[in-house]
């Protein structure tokens, strides 16, 4: 029996039987496209994260006064970063920095919709839009003549703009009291990404001077300071040059937070990788059990053709011809099966493209690779012993099955 007369054979079994050979292939089905729609969801999810870390500033670094040995109050107000500090970062990392910039944070009470009620300002200078990646809304951010020459001027996060005035552009020009004050609204601005209240940015924040709010301030303490490095490369040399940098400025012993967004991007990474692997061996579990499936209903095939392989065997059919129609048979329903899932698979997530153009769906050309040959393995492996069992049949006894 040739290999195509065993093919032949195959496919006319197979159709005989087409609602069981469909059954038996469709767990196959089912398998290989969960495996190539759990990879692509792990991508999406994993690159969507990435993408949003990212954004929030992938070169950012940020540094604070974390702790110190000296119990005493006064030294412990030396040991803030203050606005020389700030000073000190620009000039000596001009070359390596896009832009360098303190906050100092301070509370408020402000009438909001006819109560009063806590309003966070952070005082800070024209470089922070850059460095925290804003977006302004209407009007203007702070200028260097703002920060220098102490203007009463103020910028509202959108969410407070909308509750005292109604809206961003009806805030431009109005008035608002702080710290006894009154100050002129010049923007409204958001967060470019939603950092969810993690930062200074509560989203109901009044932004002023930096130079004026610390005269409200009984410490001057900058909380964080930030720092844009021009190269993600340099982002690492640079957190630890920070860090000298200010232990060197201060008292002995007192020690600073600098740190990046680094180590949480390679940590979204692991976890996602990591994430993948473990959802792609649950959906494999669903192959090999589509492949237990097929080895059941070949066996339950051999012994319902028992006569018919007798009779195979009895006009000349070697061992071997047997054997080689049952594999082909049982790689045939898994092939079948791996082509529909993948083709499910692809199609799946290429058809959300055209619903929306924000959200770009990648296919892993791996998972696809991975997903059709686990198929071949499958019908090869569980194929084999069913095919084994049906070449070793004695022809004789065969002939005789009832």
């Amino acid at each position: 029996m040739f290999h195509r007369e065993a093919l032949r054979s195959s496919i006319d079994a197979l159709r005989a039987n087409k609602v069981r050979a469909f059954l038996t292939g469709l767990g196959l089905v089912i398998g290989n496209a969960s495996v190539i729609l759990v990879v692509t969801i792990s991508l999406v999810g994993k690159n969507r994260i990435l993408e949003e870390i990212q954004r929030v500033g992938s070169n950012l670094i940020y540094a604070q006064y974390e702790s110190g040995n000296n119990g005493a109050i006064a030294t412990a107000d030396a040991d803030f970063v203050k606005l020389a500090d700030v000073e000190a970062v620009r000039e000596k990392f001009a070359s390596r920095i896009v832009a360098a910039t303190g906050v100092m944070n301070s509370m408020d009470r402000m009438w909001v919709n006819g109560r009063e009620q806590d309003v966070a300002i952070i005082g800070t200078d024209e470089f922070y839009p850059v460095v925290r990646n804003l977006q302004l809304l209407s009007g203007r951010y702070l200028d260097a003549s703002d920060v220098a020459q102490r203007h009463h001027v103020a910028l509202l996060m959108q969410k407070l703009a909308v509750r005292l005035f109604g809206g961003a552009e009806a805030a431009i020009g109005r008035n608002i009291k702080l710290h006894g004050l009154q100050f002129t609204v010049i923007g409204v601005f958001r967060e470019r990404i939603d950092t969810f209240s993690l930062t200074e940015l509560t989203g109901e924040n009044a932004m002023i001077p930096i130079t004026v709010l610390k005269y409200f301030a009984q410490i001057e303490r900058i909380d964080p300071l930030y720092i844009q490095a021009r190269s993600v490369s340099d982002v690492e040399p640079l957190t630890n040059a920070v860090r000298v940098l200010l232990e060197g400025r201060h008292r002995p012993g007192a020690h600073y937070s600098v740190a990046n967004l680094s180590a949480i991007l390679a940590a979204a990474r692991t976890i996602g990788d990591v994430l993948t692997v473990v959802l792609v061996v649950v959906s494999a579990i669903a192959l090999i059990i589509s492949g237990i499936g097929i080895m059941n209903i070949m066996l339950v095939t051999v012994t319902e053709r028992t006569r018919e392989i007798g009779l195979r065997m009895a006009v000349g059919a070697a061992r071997r011809d047997i054997l080689e129609q049952f594999l082909a048979e049982a790689v045939l329903i898994s092939l079948s099966g791996g082509v529909a899932g993948t083709l499910i698979g692809v199609a799946i997530p290429l058809s959300v493209q055209f619903f929306t153009d924000e959200i770009q769906i990648p296919i892993s050309p791996l998972s696809i690779a991975v997903s059709f040959s686990v198929s071949l393995v499958v019908g090869l492996v569980f194929g084999l012993l069913p095919a084994n069992r049906a070449a070793r049949l004695n022809p004789t006894e065969a002939l005789r099955y009832e």
